[in-house]
């Protein structure tokens, strides 16, 4: 296995959109992909079907309401078990050894030449380009909201996990609490509220993108089940969308709040 990919790859997928639009949509484990020169990681073929590689659904349900929006999208082009865009770099799980019982060949005992090639050719070039995109919102237009896109498995450890959708938030409450109350509209919805994960998680993109510069912002997570066909895509598209737009233009909404300045 190659310490390096030989060729170059792209790190992020860009679905253009009007910095006037005022959200953008990123998706940090949109991606199953692997370089042909990690040669899978050591991993069998199916494992790049499951969780552990990507968020099942997410990147379709990202394309969509960014077109719906007439939005920016980033979305990463990489697998989570080469490397997660959605973890600091001192995260011990960035590079994960062990996911879900499977275990990853390719990352036990890398250098710290390999951990950082990885950083450079794929974790880099996807957070600077999510950036770059909210800089160039900023400079053109309304200040934009960050909209993050994740999926959950229906099952964990034997146990269902009752909650179709979840919203994660860590001290910005702006988009998170109406989202979750207008969800709840929708026949008594068991909509989680920073479950089955917490939102504040120092290091990960919504934190460096949009809590410490003080950007509004929401990390939307659908049960896989939800969305892992083009129907329940649809659905989820339409439902979204009409939650969002009118947090979109709620007064106050687009302006930037200092870290920290919003109590859970």
């Amino acid at each position: 296995m190659a310490e390096q990919p030989v060729a170059p790859w792209p790190a992020f997928e860009l679905c253009p959109g009007a910095a006037t639009s005022g959200v953008i949509f990123i998706c940090d484990h949109a991606s199953p992909a692997v370089p042909e020169a990690y040669a899978g990681l050591g991993l069998a073929p199916e494992a790049f079907t499951r969780h552990i590689a990507y968020d099942i659904g997410a990147a379709a349900l990202t394309r969509a309401l960014a077109a719906r929006f007439e939005a920016p999208a980033v979305l990463s082009h990489f697998s989570r078990l080469l490397i997660d865009p959605n973890r600091g770099l001192d995260d011990p799980t960035l590079i994960m050894e062990l996911s879900d019982g499977a275990i990853i060949p390719g990352n036990h005992g890398i250098t710290e030449g390999e951990r950082a090639t990885r950083i450079a050719q794929f974790w880099q070039p996807y957070r600077h380009a999510v950036q770059a995109e909210i800089a160039r919102m900023v400079a053109t237009g309304p200040v934009p909201a960050i909209v993050s896109l994740h999926s959950f498995t229906p099952r964990w450890k034997g146990a269902r996990r009752p909650w179709p959708v979840a919203v994660l938030w860590d001290t910005d409450a702006r988009m998170a609490l109406p989202l979750i109350a207008d969800l709840r509209t929708d026949h008594g919805m068991n909509v989680g509220d920073n479950q089955p994960y917490d939102g504040a998680l120092k290091g990960d993109t919504l934190h460096e993108m949009a809590t410490v510069p003080g950007l509004p912002h929401v990390l939307i997570e659908l049960r896989q089940d939800e969305i892992g066909d083009d129907a329940g895509v649809a659905r989820w598209t339409s439902r979204l969308e009409a939650a969002l737009r009118p947090l979109l233009v709620q007064a106050g909404l687009h302006q930037m709040v200092p870290q920290g300045s919003r109590a859970r």
